[in-house]
């Protein structure tokens, strides 16, 4: 979810939800071995290197309208459709070294437009985000968006052949399950047989029942929030369903947690939260998982949940994942997984791994004391690296932090590195180029080439980052310096790039052509590394030490296996360029075996080529850097 909007804290979501924040307590084990990158099935590639995500946000991608009126209609502003992903398109988001394609916004969520004659029920403005809707508010699970396809009637047949043409340009297909909450407005019209909708069977007299799928108030009804003196739903338009009154009796518990009937504007007062027989005082109701499990496989977990009885819910979204899975869906997105308790997602994900080991999973958790929990007793693949190394890198970005600080932090997740995914931008983060974040998205550079390269994790890159979209201008609902999720909205640099369809960048100024050019280059090269699935010795302490220019500014350390030998150096000041010769410690010339003498290094980022002398058994190599300049150089034979 887009928390900028929401004003949505952990502390706050842990003070009004704890029981659906809690997991087990940490077992007391011995420090775990590094991950290795073949022990998860997620992991495999068609390449020899890493996996590149491309988070693309479907309604705005192929949008050429550029009016952008705030609180504009589709009509008026346009919007984009599954038909827009066409080979041109999906050959250059190939042509970038991706893997996988997340898109986000696909499932059937509440919107303020008329699809009656698809027999679609109306949703009330007065609970929903903006005019487009947030596409974390679904509304239902077995549909989709209507507003991505060319003919609403025939939207799901839509997003298939979407899914084959991903599949045909050797990508894999992720969407996003939101398991902690749905619209307030549930109505699935395309539930399979004997599936009936989120809330349907619940007995509303009592605030919880182990199978009911909502929490309630009873004998409340619900109130739409307080708004605040600046907010207009619809920005004042006038609708005749916009009259501060929605009708649900008795009230539920809106998604954050809230257990007011009149939850307030800062709250998810568009969702209401999933019960997954959590109590209300936050104990639990269903079985636990032995502690020991932290260290077995899905096969095991899978085992384990065979002949339980577990509650509704976790059957519904069993039973959606299944659904998705066998239209051809490689994946799953979680939305605030850490708000549904660990023993969920061992159960939903030992079930989606026994019907495909190679399914990709991937979690929204922020709480750090959480992330092994989640990784090993849910079974996740992988987590966002937001709190640890993104938010590190960021202040490093906006010269507020040491780059030691990416040291301590790659150090300290050692354990779990290559679970944690690493990206910039996404549709919650502000955009690089935002005078809010950076200022300018050539800052984001050495930003990119660290976090592609730091570790064997996934890389994800945002629609438009390549090209250095701002996120300027609000939209409505959505503000300036993300790009909007709530609104139908143009998203200008991106569409300098698909330049009306050719996806060739021919509008772009020359300045972000470059960029792209150099996205693609990394991007690409990840993904054919070896050696970025390798070892990693950091060589920052080594070269602070040495008394040379290298400072808090640089950041140093190489990547090797037996097929390739890395030293990468990035610079982040944006004013001067640097010179000093870099350290190469003695122990990792050991561990590479080099005798006393001269090798030839090959720049696999800007081209040319530089040398690494070896003196006494430690490396030196002479570098200058220019601002924001990394380099990335191979060891030749």
């Amino acid at each position: 979810m887009q928390k900028a909007i929401t004003l949505f804290s952990l502390s706050l979501a842990g003070s009004l939800l704890l029981a659906c924040s809690k997991a087990p307590e940490p077992q007391d084990t011995a420090p775990a071995t590094p991950a290795k990158p073949a022990a998860s099935s997620a992991a495999t590639s068609t390449t020899d290197g890493k996996v590149v995500v491309y988070q693309v946000f479907t309604r705005l991608f192929g949008n050429t309208n550029t009016t952008n009126t705030p609180w504009g209609s589709l009509e008026e502003n346009g919007v984009g459709k599954f038909a827009d992903f066409t080979p041109q398109a999906l050959s250059a988001i190939k042509a970038m070294g991706v893997s996988h394609i997340w898109y986000t916004g696909v499932p059937h969520h509440a919107l303020v437009r008329d699809y009656s004659a698809y027999g679609i029920s109306h949703d009330d403005p007065d609970v929903i985000k903006g005019r487009a809707g947030s596409p974390y508010a679904v509304k239902d699970y077995y549909n989709v968006n209507p507003d991505l396809a060319l003919d609403p009637a025939n939207r799901l047949a839509e997003f298939e052949a979407l899914i084959a043409r991903t599949h045909q340009h050797g990508m894999k297909v992720l969407i996003d399950i939101v398991p902690n909450h749905v619209a307030r407005q549930y109505q699935s019209l395309s539930n399979p047989p004997g599936v009936s909708d989120f809330g349907a069977n619940d007995d509303t007299s009592v605030e919880y029942a182990r199978d009911n799928n909502f929490y309630y108030v009873p004998g409340q009804a619900f109130s739409v929030p307080q708004w605040p003196a600046d907010y207009q739903v619809l920005g004042g338009e006038a609708h005749p369903a916009a009259d501060g009154k929605f009708l649900e009796k008795p009230a539920k518990w809106t998604g954050n947690g809230s257990r007011a009937a009149q939850p307030a504007f800062d709250d998810w007062y568009e969702t209401v939260k999933i019960n997954y027989g959590v109590r209300p005082d936050g104990s639990y109701d269903f079985d636990r998982l032995p502690g020991d499990y932290a260290e077995k496989d899905w096969p095991a977990h899978y085992a384990f949940w065979q002949g339980k009885d577990v509650p509704d819910s976790w059957l519904k979204f069993r039973d959606i994942t299944q659904y998705w899975l066998a239209k051809g869906v490689d994946g799953f997105r979680y939305d605030m997984a850490e708000m549904v308790p660990v023993e969920f997602w061992s159960y939903l994900n030992s079930h989606i791994k026994h019907t495909n080991p190679n399914a990709f999973l991937l979690a929204e958790v922020y709480q750090p004391q959480l992330y092994r929990d989640y990784l090993k007793l849910g079974k996740m693949d992988y987590l966002y690296d937001k709190v640890e190394f993104y938010d590190s890198l960021k202040l490093v970005m906006q010269g507020k932090g040491p780059t030691s600080a990416l040291v301590e932090t790659q150090q300290r997740m050692a354990d779990i590195e290559h679970h944690m995914l690493h990206f910039l931008e996404n549709h919650d983060e502000q955009r690089i180029a935002a005078p809010q974040f950076a200022g300018a998205a050539k800052k984001g550079l050495p930003a990119m080439v660290v976090s592609t390269t730091i570790s064997t994790s996934p890389t994800m890159l945002y629609f438009g980052q390549h090209v250095g979209e701002p996120g300027a201008g609000d939209a409505g609902f959505g503000k300036a310096s993300r790009t909007t999720i709530f609104d139908y909205w143009g998203v200008p640099e991106h569409q300098k790039w698909m330049n009306g369809g050719k996806f060739d960048g021919g509008a772009l100024s020359a300045e972000a052509k470059a960029l792209h050019a150099y996205y693609q280059k990394l991007l690409s090269f990840s993904a054919s590394a070896p050696a970025l699935l390798g070892a990693y010795t950091e060589l920052h302490s080594a070269n602070l030490a040495a008394g040379t220019a290298y400072s808090e500014q640089q950041l140093a350390f190489a990547r090797y296996n037996d097929a390739q030998k890395l030293l990468i150096v990035s610079h982040f000041n944006s004013e001067t360029a640097v010179s000093f010769n870099l350290t190469v410690p003695a122990t990792l010339i050991s561990q590479w075996q080099l005798a006393d003498g001269q090798y030839r290094l090959s720049d696999k980022l800007n081209g040319g080529e530089n040398t690494l002398t070896v003196t006494k058994g430690e490396g030196s190599v002479a570098l200058t850097l220019a601002p924001l300049a990394s380099v990335i150089l191979e060891l030749q034979p």
